[in-house]
């Protein structure tokens, strides 16, 4: 399932698509925009549980709806504020394995827990640069252990906790090095404790080991996708085209930045703002600017 977070201009492309591994289009839900039960204005983060419920984030309604996976609406909690049960611009979202519900909140700079049906736990954070304060954190993910790991967007970092907010670790500081971050924007974990960063800003993926050393750096490695071939297929011209473009320029060094680079080179990840792990621990980035997503799986030796 991927969430279509559209813009002011289309709001009617607001919806969760439905494909398969075979990239076959099973059908999409949405219940429109506005602030009725299950309709959205800008939702930003979706995460599925094990019971097989769908969590979704809306930064502009501050509140997180529920659906089943047929999108059948649940039930839908948060409204704007800074108290327990409120929200403040809620992003990233993710579900422990004792069902709690984890929200980022970016402009609260803290992060609230919830039971499955809503009810405030607990939260923690403030905004500064210290161990267990933020800066606007944008993605949260959770381990097998139950500990739990925000991408803290702004302080160009990652930080662990256990489930209850204890901070166990800082990972990464400002910067384009291994390990060093410009605005991570999510975070996931497999089951061997690796830990994935969208390292948005830098416009690649990096993998952490459990202690969060730096492993390994992704720039994406993108082909043709089925319906990208289907399209080509029906299009000669618009293949041809293709074929003699320089789809990976070499750019002068006024131009070599992350941005730039990643904008003119197609097979590079351009905006990648989510990753997750599907139950084969299958790698999956999402990329804002191209409309795509990129699939990977770590060699384990």
């Amino acid at each position: 399932m991927v969430l279509n977070h559209a813009d002011a201009a289309r709001t009617a492309l607001i919806r969760i698509g439905v494909l398969n591994w075979d990239e076959e289009y099973l059908g999409e839900f949405s219940k429109g925009t506005g602030r009725g039960e299950g309709q959205w204005m800008l939702p930003i983060g979706m995460t599925i549980s094990a019971d097989q419920r769908i969590y979704v984030t809306d930064e502009h309604l501050h509140r997180v709806t529920a659906f089943d996976t047929q999108g059948e609406f649940i039930r839908l909690w948060g409204e704007k504020g800074d108290g327990a049960g409120q929200l403040n611009g809620p992003a990233g979202v993710s579900v422990a394995p004792n069902g709690d519900v984890y929200v980022a909140e970016q402009y609260n700079h803290r992060v609230q827990v919830f039971t499955s049906d809503g009810e405030p736990v607990t939260s923690w954070g403030e905004l500064g640069d210290g161990p267990g304060q933020f800066n606007m954190p944008w993605g949260v993910g959770t381990d097998a252990a139950g500990n739990v790991y925000v991408a803290d967007w702004r302080n160009d970092r990652v930080q662990k906790f256990t489930a209850d907010g204890h901070h166990l670790a800082t990972f990464g500081s400002a910067g384009t090095g291994d390990g060093q971050f410009s605005r991570p924007s999510a975070v996931c974990v497999d089951s061997g404790g690796y830990i994935y960063v969208s390292d948005w800003g830098n416009e690649r993926v990096q993998l952490l080991d459990p202690e969060g050393n730096f492993v390994q750096s992704l720039r994406g490695q993108a082909t043709l996708s089925k319906w990208a071939q289907d399209f080509m297929n029906v299009n000669p011209d618009e293949y041809n085209t293709r074929q003699m473009a320089n789809l990976t320029p070499d750019l002068p060094d006024h131009l070599d930045t992350p941005y730039l680079v990643s904008a003119q080179s197609e097979p590079y990840f351009w905006g990648p703002v989510s990753v997750r792990l599907d139950p084969e621990e299958r790698l999956f980035v999402v990329e804002a600017n191209r409309h795509r997503i990129q699939v990977y799986q770590r060699r384990k030796d």
